[in-house]
């Protein structure tokens, strides 16, 4: 019996067929077999390649022979190399012989005809769409990896519209088609064969939720490009004119990876002859793509812009802390944002609210806001300020349980690029904070999580962050640039090395020299008092240890050594089971490149310099960095939180291209 599928000879009449070019097409010698044939014999016209499968090997011609046994480990294949000018213009013949020379007992004719249909994609990863013969139906990491890439659609290109691109089902901008990628269908051939054959654009029901596609027919109409698939819409068509060669499509994503989506999505052609009274597709090309995952930027790449709120508190405005940042962001030249009170409603913490990030193709890139769930007074703010041409927007919102402190975005972080045993993380590591290991205690939403993970380009490391009050992994940790070969260096709140510092300054004879002093509306503790604080002392310590817990962790999975990190002086208190910062938390600072924005910590003067600035100072200012203390006491430190709190940075992306790594 022949496979199924096969075109069928016949001894009476002649056999037609339609041919995709390149692809191979098995011919059924068996259905119609002359009475007494033993051998047969093949050849086929110029265009045509003939195939001859004997057993497991194929090929071109008989080895020394001029006929091949009919049995049923014998079979042709035909292919067409070249696309027909007219119908049935190829050729191949099949004749049948006996056991005696002489004349064939029979033949058997196939006319072919030769077309071209093929759905291509950028998967060189050039930008372009570019024909292709090689397997499109699987995505390949690594620099020689190939496959193509969508951007989900989710920036606003339209000033008229209130939502991001993909929520509209039509084009509601031409500049929304530069965030698409190229997809083309080739279709070239005698229009007589597209008359009695259908080509039909197909994807997938899970699929159709997770892409648009939109068939370009030229023009700067909008009504030019029509939405041909995406959700609740299957299948297409193709509406293929007469003479058509090629016809191109914009594909756009809809959702970004997550818990239940890895982020491949196909797409596929097939040609179906429409002639029988049951249609049947005589070929199918399928092409994947990959959605671009959503990337952070780490305190190690250059500030692009400083984002900050104005508010009013009891102590007044924070005017002075306004005017200190917009300092900072000259020295560091990048743009400084001012979100107004009447679009924070009062909330200051917006390093809490978003995460700047971005996503990359090889045609586009853009940055995109990621809101945390956490929606207090700044949470219209991503979505209604931010949000615009070429500015995306996402968030994730866990549906089974309200947000809790862990859930705002100063518990999220990500290292510098680093390499760990052997292995690269090229776009560094997700940092997030969340309870001890197999303990009870707040974690960051599940969903957020799980969305971090789904990315898979920058491996989530999770934190122990539930001991602090508000349990944020800034409040004990962040990165900062160096000019040496390292590149980074880890800082980490200390309260061992603060002890220290302060055990010898009492040694040096400055013990009445005290914490606090030039701040109003604050008790000094002098040096003395501080070490002799039976509470104080058991607090840090306890303190200590959790961070030193964190330090193996981040050793390890950072592949840092001691050298790649500095402990910060800081003490803490605790109150209940959980800890705060006793004196402004300088680890909680904003970075702009060379220029670090640390909390004035006010500690003990001693020769008219604060002993806690100059260490730090020392131990920063040698690896190339600017260190400028503000004063965050009254609006910030007081109320839980410090700079890096209440400031936010959209940074440069990566150089570096995240499909050209191995997850």
């Amino acid at each position: 019996m022949a496979p199924r599928g096969a075109v069928k000879l016949s001894l009476n009449k002649p056999t037609y067929a339609v041919c995709v070019v390149g692809v191979e097409t098995l011919v059924d010698i068996h259905s119609d077999v002359p009475e007494g044939t033993k051998t047969f014999g093949v050849s086929g016209s110029s265009g045509v390649e003939v195939f001859t499968v004997h057993g497991p090997s194929q090929v071109t011609k008989p080895a020394g022979k001029a006929r091949w046994p009919l049995d049923s480990n014998t079979g042709v294949l035909v292919s067409v190399d070249t696309v027909s000018r007219d119908l049935d213009d190829l050729q191949v013949k099949v004749s049948y012989f006996g056991s005696q020379e002489g004349r064939a007992l029979g033949h058997g004719v196939l006319y072919l005809t030769g077309v071209d249909v093929s759905l291509d994609v950028d998967t060189r990863r050039t930008g372009k769409a570019r024909k292709s013969r090689t397997d499109k139906k699987t995505w390949y990491w690594g620099p020689e990896g190939y496959g193509a890439i969508l951007l989900v659609n989710c920036d606003k290109d339209s000033p008229r519209s209130r939502d991001p691109d993909l929520k509209h089902s039509q084009l509601t901008s031409l500049d929304d088609l530069q965030d698409m990628s190229p997809m083309v269908l080739s279709c070239t051939g005698p229009d007589d064969v597209f008359r009695s054959h259908k080509l039909l654009l197909k994807v997938s029901s899970p699929d159709s939720q997770r892409l648009r596609v939109f068939c370009a027919r030229g023009g700067t109409a909008l009504a030019n490009y029509k939405m041909v698939l995406g959700p609740s819409r299957l299948t297409y068509q193709v509406d293929r004119q007469p003479g058509e060669r090629e016809i191109a499509f914009h594909v756009e994503g809809l959702t970004f990876p997550n818990a239940h989506f890895p982020g491949l999505v196909s797409l596929s052609v097939s040609l179906v002859d429409t002639r029988a009274l049951s249609e049947v597709a005589l070929f199918t090309d399928t092409v994947v793509f990959r959605m671009a995952p959503w990337i952070m930027t780490p305190n190690t790449q250059p500030p692009l812009e400083l984002y900050v709120c104005s508010v009013m508190d009891p102590h007044g405005s924070n005017e002075k802390f306004l005017d200190d940042m917009a300092y900072l962001a000259v020295k560091a030249k990048c743009k400084l944002v001012v979100c107004p009170q009447a679009e924070n409603r009062n909330d200051r913490w917006i390093q809490d609210e978003m995460e700047f990030g971005y996503i990359e193709g090889p045609h586009k890139s853009f940055p995109v806001v990621f809101d945390s769930p956490r929606n207090r007074g700044l949470r219209d703010f991503p979505y209604k300020k931010i949000l615009g041409p070429d500015f995306g927007y996402v968030t994730q919102e866990d549906q089974f349980s309200g947000p809790s402190s862990l859930d705002s975005f100063g518990n999220l972080d990500v290292s510098p690029p680093v390499t760990v045993g052997g292995r690269e993380y090229p776009l560094g590591r997700v940092l997030i904070g969340g309870s001890f290991p197999k303990s009870s205690g707040r974690r960051m939403a599940r969903a957020v999580r799980d969305f971090l993970e789904a990315q898979q380009v920058q491996a989530p490391v999770e934190l122990y962050s539930n001991w602090l009050s508000v349990g944020h992994v800034d409040e004990f940790l962040s990165f900062v640039p160096t000019s040496d070969r390292k590149g980074f260096r880890l800082l980490l709140a200390s309260p061992s090395a603060c002890l220290k510092l302060f055990q010898e300054k009492k040694e040096e004879g400055h013990g009445e020299a005290a914490q606090f002093d030039g701040l109003k509306h604050k008790a000094k503790r002098t040096i003395n008092e501080l070490l002799a604080d039976r509470h104080l002392r058991k607090d840090s310590l306890h303190v200590q240890k959790c961070i030193d817990w964190n330090r193996e962790v981040l050793k390890r999975e950072l592949g840092l050594v001691e050298s790649d990190i500095v402990d910060i002086p800081q003490l803490f208190f605790l109150k209940g089971a959980y800890a705060e910062a006793f004196f402004p938390d300088m680890v909680n600072m904003v970075v702009l490149g060379k220029y670090l924005g640390i909390p004035k910590p006010y500690g003990p003067l001693i020769h008219g310099r604060c002993c806690l600035e100059e260490r730090v100072r020392a131990l920063l200012e040698p690896l190339g960095l600017h260190c400028v203390f503000i004063d965050d006491y009254l609006s910030y430190h007081k109320l839980l939180g410090e700079i890096h709190c209440g400031t936010n940075v959209r940074r440069r992306p990566f150089d570096f291209k995240w499909w050209h790594m191995v997850p």
